[in-house]
């Protein structure tokens, strides 16, 4: 008797131990209470045969009907500490909020939402790129470096894009050479990755090696094919070099191979513009516009050209235009804010440089360019806390090399000698290659009466300018990659007959006449080309051409100051030297 109650007690425990450790759920079944009471076994036996089971056929028979009385999935029941990863499509719509909070200047709220993409979705390296940019924005840049390098160690070095944002962001901090070992790991981990060998040839441009930039966008076209990136970078080399048709070839090839790419089509405008084919370049300019009716580049370049060739009004209405679909750029404000002060008042002028600072007020080329005009307006005062305020933001970028030119030139003009030196020394320790800068100091010196010190300082820049000589030996070889058909591009080009490429047979020079065939008569005055400005805004940017001053509309106050202070953007104008 002792070991039946002994062993029952077991049994007891068993069944009780089962139940709090089953974790299988099983369907929920309907089951009739005849099927309980008088269910058979497996041999067919009556209920009396049941009493005659074992102890381990009254465990199972337990279990069953315990299990069959479970529901199927109860979360409520399940003990997981773990959360589910989210699908996929959440990292895509996270990434758009973010980048859609960026873009609002939210970026804590943008910042929290990628350090959750990167903790469900380490191993993807969007999140890194989009969190890192946010930080440069923000001037972080050591956090920047950090999301970057934690991004690498994530993805085990396979993701280019993460390398070539570290490269860029090293590259703006100066550290040349770290960023030519990310750039180059870049290259390693995609030779696709067209981005990576762009932005390391334009950074050996910056830094004078030629031969190494034409030999990284070479690689560049080999390894990814064609693309307008490569092409326009090369275009402008030969720009720079004067091998005006060898660029024009460039830029076709350029607009080839994305005919919506406006800066290739504002690119090839400006070296029209620059050749004085007056005609050519305005089509060009027509092109951008329709190839992305919203860039501000466009519309700002185009703007500026009109401008400068006594189309004051219609230079104009194209800053207005892309002030109009672009209300948050400083730069077609100041702009304007210049034209106006030049065709018309100070104090319009005013109004929108006080506008362009309240939309950046970090940005130095808006007080430097309203440091101008009050200095020219005779408000000594205002121009020099202007000056002060934008190299308050950084004192060590080329534009505040420009804005202590602009202001040794003040204190030039009105008699302190020895500031204008300092001011003078402190830019050229920035930017040491400005030209105007050296020539200034030196001409302050000839007005002083110090011309042996003015020699001086010309010789001083004559010795230490940093000359590039661009060698037109590597187009042999980078047309092998451009076209299988040399002789054809050499014919072209005319490259037997001229190693310079100045094409003495007219028939084959890429000039305007050449432009002509392709974007029609170029000859002819705005409208000859059928494009309609005003039309062309009411389609496609449903703008009132007989709105645009209203919608230019007054400033509106973003917690700046009233005063004069208020700032500028672009510098197309700076003292007269």
């Amino acid at each position: 008797m002792e070991e039946k109650e002994k062993l029952a007690e077991e049994i007891m425990i068993a069944k009780k131990s089962l139940e709090e450790l089953l974790v299988v759920r099983r369907p929920v079944m309907e089951f009739s209470e005849e099927d309980d009471e008088t269910a058979p076994d497996g041999d067919g036996g009556s209920v009396n045969d049941k009493k005659q089971f074992d102890s381990s056929s009254m465990i199972d028979a337990e279990l069953s009907k315990f299990a069959k009385k479970m529901p199927i999935f109860e979360p409520e029941r399940m003990d997981s500490k773990s959360e589910e990863k989210p699908l996929m499509v959440n990292l895509d719509l996270a990434l758009y909020k973010a980048k859609i909070l960026a873009r609002n200047y939210r970026y804590e709220e943008a910042e929290i939402i990628l350090q959750k993409c990167i903790y469900y979705w380490p191993e993807d390296g969007r999140p890194y790129v989009a969190l890192g940019k946010n930080l440069s924005k923000q001037s972080k840049m050591n956090e920047a470096r950090a999301v970057y390098e934690k991004g690498c160690q994530a993805t085990q070095g396979e993701n280019p894009y993460i390398w070539q944002c570290w490269a860029v962001l090293e590259n703006k901090l100066g550290n040349i050479r770290r960023a030519r070992e990310l750039f180059d790991a870049a290259t390693v981990a995609d030779k696709r990755h067209i981005a990576a060998w762009h932005g390391w040839a334009v950074l050996e441009l910056k830094q004078g090696n030629i031969k190494k930039a034409r030999n990284l966008l070479g690689k560049g076209l080999k390894h990814c094919g064609g693309n307008e990136y490569i092409y326009q970078t090369l275009a402008l080399l030969d720009v720079k070099a004067k091998r005006y048709e060898q660029a024009r070839y460039l830029f076709r090839q350029a607009t080839k191979c994305n005919p919506k790419s406006c800066a290739s089509w504002l690119a090839w405008a400006q070296l029209e513009a620059q050749q004085e084919n007056i005609q050519s370049a305005r089509r060009l300019f027509e092109k951008a516009v329709q190839a992305s009716p919203k860039n501000r580049f466009a519309w700002h370049v185009w703007g500026v050209f009109e401008a400068n060739l006594g189309n004051v009004d219609l230079g104009k209405k194209l800053l207005k235009i892309g002030h109009a679909v672009n209300p948050r750029d400083p730069v077609l404000l100041q702009s304007l804010a210049l034209l106006e002060y030049k065709y018309s008042t100070a104090n319009v002028a005013r109004v929108l440089f006080r506008r362009a600072s309240e939309l950046d007020p970090r940005h130095q080329p808006v007080w430097i360019a309203w440091g101008w005009m009050e200095w020219k307006e005779g408000n000594l005062a205002t121009a020099r806390e202007l000056y002060q305020k934008a190299l308050s933001i950084n004192s060590t970028s080329e534009s505040a090399a420009r804005c202590l030119q602009a202001w040794g030139v003040l204190e030039q003009r009105v008699g302190n000698l020895s500031a204008a030196r300092r001011l003078f020394r402190s830019s050229l320790n920035i930017n040491s290659q400005s030209y105007v800068t050296w020539m200034t100091w030196a001409s302050f010196e000839d007005d002083q009466g110090n011309s042996v010190r003015a020699e001086e300082i010309r010789n001083l820049y004559f010795q230490q300018r940093t000359e590039v000589v661009d060698d037109a030996s590597w187009i042999m070889g980078f047309l092998d990659i451009i076209d299988p058909a040399i002789d054809s591009i050499k014919k072209l080009l005319n490259i037997d007959q001229n190693p310079y490429y100045k094409v003495k047979d007219s028939s084959l020079k890429i000039s305007e006449s050449n432009v002509e065939g392709e974007f029609g008569s170029l000859s002819s005055d705005s409208n000859g080309s059928g494009f309609n400005l005003d039309e062309f805004i009411i389609t496609k940017l449903f703008l009132d051409p007989s709105k645009l001053d209203v919608q230019l509309g007054p400033s509106r106050k973003v917690g700046a100051k009233s005063d004069s202070r208020s700032q500028n953007r672009n510098v197309p104008i700076l003292p007269s030297l």
